[in-house]
């Protein structure tokens, strides 16, 4: 049995109180599922800046009548400390997953970044310490690697951030050690590699590839590859996420005030990946014959990225189920059904 498997035995024996900030997004949602599913108790918040109500509306679909009595909803600002204080009370468990996540989108408004990625994690870190919460996790990010040029990464070598957002998500690191060494509050953060899956937004400006090119193929608009194509990425499944979380919050005080990469340990290019999608896509009866257009690559962007995972594998139990054939084959029923 694995140590995930074990914890969720032991949360369905002793049912703990959940916070997941930022709840109506796509790994918010996704986090909700899985906790109202167990049976827990969920308080969750989110100013549905990013997120959506159609989120939280399939999640009361797919868990039973019983389990989503289970969830409270708090529509707020995580730059609202009141409102962090309020969703904070009585819990056990906080997964903090609010924040405004893209490059592109803090390249072209670091204002708005920085107060939601900054000062509402800041308000999120004072409101759970003051609450005594048995554990804080939340979401860091891989692109605070910047311009550390070795593979794979390694959560101890980082160079530069190379955009408003990795700045924002480094601080956020920075932060959580201030607390730990200061208040004794210790936290754990995941460094998300491209987390994909279902209820991933595929529109707007600053869509996540694997949604954006299901939904494009989909509708059979042109596929647009920033660069040459060889660009690669260390894809993860969104399941491979929620382990950590859960494997994060229950973690002994061994495993806290430290960051861990999440993904899966792989390299794919964005040429491999344009086929993946294609071919997931045939397997569900539909077919995509265009060639991918290929534009000017992205600024921001970091050229390589692949993590090594061996510590969240020592340290958490971490064991990721899905590689990246595997997670598109399992999301793209969902695309089509919700984007087709």
């Amino acid at each position: 049995m694995t140590r995930y498997q074990e914890l969720q035995n032991k949360l369905g024996k002793a049912p703990k109180s959940w916070l997941v900030t930022g709840v109506a997004g796509f790994i918010g949602s996704n986090l909700l599922e899985h906790l109202l599913k167990m049976n827990q108790t969920v308080v969750g918040l989110d100013n549905f800046a990013t997120g959506h109500q159609r989120n939280l509306d399939e999640v009361k679909d797919l868990v039973g009548p019983e389990q989503w009595q289970r969830f409270s909803f708090i529509e707020g600002d995580i730059r609202n400390l009141h409102d962090c204080e309020r969703a904070c009370e009585g819990v056990d468990y906080v997964l903090h997953q609010a924040a405004l996540g893209s490059v592109p989108r803090s390249i072209n408004d670091p204002i708005t970044s920085d107060g939601t990625n900054i000062g509402g994690f800041l308000n999120m870190l004072v409101a759970a310490r003051d609450a005594g919460v048995a554990s804080f996790t939340y979401a860091a990010s891989s692109s605070t690697y910047g311009d550390h040029p070795a593979l794979p990464k390694v959560e101890e070598n980082i160079g530069k951030p190379l955009s408003p957002y990795a700045v924002t998500k480094y601080v956020n690191e920075l932060y959580a050690d201030v607390f730990a060494k200061t208040y004794g509050f210790n936290t754990i953060g995941l460094r998300y590699f491209n987390v994909f899956g279902k209820r991933q937004d595929p529109n707007g400006a600053y869509a996540a590839v694997i949604p954006k090119w299901a939904a494009g193929m989909i509708q059979g608009d042109d596929i647009f590859i920033n660069g040459d194509g060889e660009t690669s990425r260390d894809f993860c499944f969104i399941e491979n996420a929620v382990q950590a979380n859960l494997l994060a919050a229950a973690a002994g005080k061994v495993a806290k005030n430290e960051v861990y990469n999440v993904a899966v340990g792989d390299r794919t290019t964005l040429n491999d990946l344009f086929n993946a999608v294609q071919s997931a896509l045939a397997e569900n009866g539909k077919s995509y014959g265009k060639a991918p257009v290929h534009r000017d690559f992205r600024t921001g962007d970091v050229r390589h990225s692949q993590a090594e995972v061996s510590k969240a594998e020592s340290k958490l139990g971490y064991a990721p189920q899905y590689r990246i054939k595997e997670g598109i084959k399992k999301a793209m029923p969902w695309y089509i059904k919700n984007v087709g």
